[in-house]
């Protein structure tokens, strides 16, 4: 008899053995297999189950958290939502997370193990800190004024500050309210298809994710790569370039918008953005070093991240002189998007060296402790010191007395191009106006900031002027907010 009990004791020693290796085996080796089923809810209802971190402009949120009272507890919400839409993006319980919300989504949700001096803790009690928060390198007057310049019009604004790559703006028109899609239910679902089949594209992000052709404000590299290699030493020397220009190769000619360009200067070419003299010059410039200095100044890069990543702006290595001549003053298969061109005008302004843009400055606990600071970090030098200054003389005269008057501030240095770029099938598409710009108070040692603006509808005459008219205001009212806040 007690034998038996005997082997009903090791038998039941047995089956309890199995039961603990298949529970090892559910908790450990296959954890990460449940834990990503479809049919598990545990992990979202455990994400939503605290309020988010908060993303700051000024040191104050423009996010929050409301109780739905739902089993997904906490939903997002948005503080001048539209304003803010290109920076934040959304954190939807339904669609997900994009642009800061997705970049620093572990931050902000209290997954990030930077949040806790004891992250093993909360691993082992599958509990987690509370949420982040992402300052950002906004600044908010910076943030209205180019929102209201662009006013609803199809658009995009970037301002970066030149010595250190901070985004002090990041603006895409029209725009939209993320709060709408935070939750959950049939509203959510109703409103994602709305804002995406809306024509406007509201949830583009003009700004980061759109590429435009740049147009005449790319005449800033061609220039730049004439006196860097050499092919331009004297600005103020006359080109001996005929108007309309021969494209070469072809029998099409080149015009001009305006009058007076004919064996102009490239001082003049770029004052008065005379397109036959700088497509001139970008042919005897040559296709591999105008593509080299396009690499410089940042176009041709997958790899740009702000943390959000960026689209990348294209010149073309492979091209007819006829096709290198239109790209070398922005049009052709030349693309970029308006932080692309804002890195430009940042170029010039920084003595030549480009510093990487960044839209967050640090992450932190709750309680404001740090977790995380942004690296200042230098993507390359697109140009000489000595060009770089001679630029800035060249768009310093742009706003004095060229096609960028209306770029103007009081007390203050401002160097500018304008530019209008041709689209479309025979270029019937209305031209999109640029202007480009850095600004430094009067005194100050170094530009505040680098501004690039691009209205999609803007109403005007064809013709590199058109972006005094359209763009050169807006960019004004943002670089005079940047100067009043420093």
């Amino acid at each position: 008899m007690i034998r038996y009990i005997r082997w009903c004791a090791w038998f039941c020693a047995l089956l309890l053995l199995a039961l603990l290796v298949n529970v090892a085996r559910v908790q450990v080796w296959e954890a990460a297999a449940y834990g990503a089923n479809p049919a598990n809810k545990r992990p979202a209802v455990q994400r939503y189950a605290e309020p988010r971190g908060e993303i700051l402009v000024d040191g104050k949120p423009v996010t929050g958290s409301r109780d739905s009272g739902q089993l997904l507890r906490y939903e997002r919400t948005y503080a001048d939502g539209p304003l803010y839409a290109p920076v934040t993006g959304f954190s939807s319980q339904t669609y997900g997370t994009s642009f800061v919300e997705r970049a620093e989504d572990a931050v902000l949700s209290g997954t990030d193990p930077g949040l806790s001096a004891f992250p093993l803790w909360y691993e082992l009690s599958r509990g987690r800190p509370g949420g982040g928060n992402a300052v950002t390198t906004l600044r908010a007057a910076v943030q209205r004024a180019a929102y209201r310049g662009l006013g609803g019009k199809r658009g995009a604004v970037a301002a970066v500050e030149p010595a250190t790559g901070r985004i002090l703006a990041l603006v895409s028109s029209p725009s939209y309210d993320p709060g709408l899609l935070s939750g959950t239910g049939a509203k959510v679902k109703a409103a994602w298809r709305r804002l995406n089949a809306d024509p406007a594209k509201p949830m583009l992000n003009r700004a980061l994710r759109e590429t435009y052709p740049p147009g005449s404000t790319f005449k800033i590299v061609t220039a730049a790569a004439a006196l860097d290699s050499g092919v331009v030493t004297d600005v103020d020397a006359p080109t001996e370039t005929p108007d309309p220009y021969p494209l070469p190769g072809t029998s099409t000619l080149l015009p001009n918008a305006g009058t007076g360009c004919q064996d102009a200067s490239m001082a003049e070419a770029v004052q008065f953005s005379c397109n036959t003299v700088m497509a001139k010059i970008g042919v005897r410039v040559g296709l591999r070093r105008m593509a080299e200095a396009a690499d410089r100044f940042g176009f041709n890069d997958d790899g740009l991240r702000v943390p959000s990543w960026v689209s990348r702006s294209n010149f073309d290595t492979d091209m007819s002189p006829d096709q290198l001549a239109l790209s070398s003053i922005g049009q052709f298969n030349t693309k970029a998007t308006p932080l692309q061109m804002a890195m430009v005008a940042a170029a010039v302004a920084n003595g030549g060296e480009i510093k990487t843009p960044y839209l967050v400055d640090r992450t932190t606990r709750g309680d404001g402790s740090q977790v995380r600071r942004t690296d200042q970090r230098t993507l390359g030098r697109a140009m000489s010191p000595a060009t770089a200054l001679r630029m800035q003389e060249l768009m310093v005269k742009v706003v004095e007395n060229g096609t960028g008057r209306n770029a103007a501030i009081k007390d203050a240095q401002v160097g500018g191009k304008t530019g209008t770029a041709q689209h479309g099938v025979g270029n019937a598409g209305t031209p999109y106006a640029w202007f480009i710009s850095w600004a430094r108070a009067k005194g100050a040692p170094q530009p505040a900031v680098a501004v690039a603006v691009v209205v999609e509808d803007a109403s005007a005459v064809r013709g590199d002027i058109s972006g005094n008219g359209a763009a050169a205001p807006i960019a004004r009212a943002v670089m005079e907010a940047a100067l009043s806040t420093r």
